[in-house]
């Protein structure tokens, strides 16, 4: 049996094992158990009661963390030309069109999101084999294909983020960084389960959240009382 390394020693102090905490106190102990030297992610598992497989079941939507990511997101905007100007002065890292089709085509993958405005979709479309296996591909559901390509860009750039429940009914994603504060860290997770919370099919039946965690990239979660968010 091997050895518990010495930060394995001092989380396991800190973690009670089969102990839910409060969203509060979770935010707080997760920097806390946190020895990676970068700045690591915050990440957040939600288990629901339901099926993903049926479409009245299916919970997806986006939400805006009011503290930010904590990371830098590089905007690609596909854009027509006289909206160009108005995607770069909101943020955009990269506004044009068919220079940049091109590009993607010729394998450029140099971004987070891409957003698009519904009449250049005829030629964002086709790429959809480059784009949908990386999670790039614009989508009206996630607010990446719309007429307001600039309030778009500046919404992702201010901390907004999609979410969708994968085939074993758990909700994954990112909800910050180690170097925010416990209150900025619960501030995001609060935001993120209110959203959940308020898409609940119609059709589930019985607790809806099942379960919830909170880690940093390479630590142990922390499991949190779902009847303290809710």
């Amino acid at each position: 049996m091997s050895k518990l390394t010495k930060n394995q020693k001092s989380v396991a102090e800190k973690v009670e094992a089969g102990k839910a905490y409060t969203l509060e106190e979770a935010s707080k102990l997760v920097k806390e158990i946190t020895t990676t030297k970068f700045d690591a992610s915050i990440d957040m598992d939600v288990r629901l009661n339901v099926d993903p497989r049926k479409a009245s079941q299916m919970v997806r939507g986006v939400v805006t963390l009011p503290n930010g990511t904590g990371k830098t997101v590089r905007v690609l905007c596909l854009c027509t030309p006289d909206q160009e100007e108005a995607a770069k002065a909101a943020g955009a890292d990269y506004a044009g069109l068919d220079e940049y089709i091109e590009k993607i085509k010729g394998g450029w993958l140099d971004v987070d999101v891409i957003i698009t405005m519904p009449s250049c979709m005829g030629k964002v479309g086709p790429l959809g084999r480059f784009l949908g296996p990386r999670g790039l591909m614009p989508n009206p559901k996630s607010g990446t294909v719309t007429m307001d390509v600039a309030k778009a860009v500046a919404e992702v750039k201010q901390g907004k983020i999609d979410f969708k429940v994968d085939k074993s009914g758990i909700i994954h994603t990112s909800i910050g960084k180690t170097t925010m504060t416990p209150e900025q860290i619960c501030g995001n997770a609060k935001e993120f389960l209110k959203t959940i919370i308020r898409l609940k099919p119609a059709a589930t039946k019985g607790t809806y959240i099942k379960s919830i965690f909170i880690s940093s990239t390479m630590s142990q979660g922390i499991k949190i009382d779902p009847k303290s968010v809710e």
